[in-house]
């Protein structure tokens, strides 16, 4: 277990010399890991392509990857959606060790983090403290609009035009 380091419920990595201290979220729920990439393509020579994030990210270089071997998994979110991914494998520095792991291509441009790190990244290689965190990045409220102040101003009206008039799901 000495040879394990101990990273926090964030942290940074490293894509190379090109692409450094991208925030990513660590994620021991998740089995696999993402990256966000753009411009996916697999051309007549059986060959990947795909640009690391997307160009709306100050992480984006414009550099076209390229690979022959990779795979395709079926990704099951926690809302119950399944999407199709490729998964390629990347070199990448995580708390100052340089792994090769699994990463599946996904635009992940409205996540909070570009990327996101799974159990199987970290396997025998980190132990997570989740109390541990660098602040990486400005997380965006899950509660749009001031719900909460409105809901205690006036429960019971916030109730009606929320639940009752069906702006949530049940």
């Amino acid at each position: 277990m000495a040879d394990k380091i101990v990273i926090g419920r964030e942290v940074a990595v490293d894509f190379g010399d090109e692409i450094q201290a991208v925030p990513a979220k660590v994620d021991t729920g998740a089995d696999g890991s993402a990256v966000w990439a753009s411009e996916i393509f697999v051309d007549e020579d059986h060959i990947l392509h795909f640009k690391l994030f997307g160009k709306g990210s100050k992480y984006y270089t414009g550099i076209e990857h390229t690979t022959s071997e990779f795979s395709v998994i079926m990704t099951k979110s926690s809302l119950g959606g399944t999407a199709l991914k490729y998964r390629v494998k990347l070199s990448i520095v995580i708390a100052g060790r340089r792994i090769r792991a699994s990463f599946g291509l996904s635009d992940r441009a409205t996540h909070n983090y570009p990327v996101l790190i799974g159990r199987r990244t970290l396997n025998k290689k980190f132990i997570v403290d989740v109390s541990l965190s660098n602040n990486l990045v400005k997380v965006k409220k899950n509660t749009p609009g001031g719900l909460n102040t409105r809901m205690k101003k006036d429960p019971y009206k916030f109730y009606k035009e929320t639940y009752l008039n069906g702006v949530t799901k049940k």
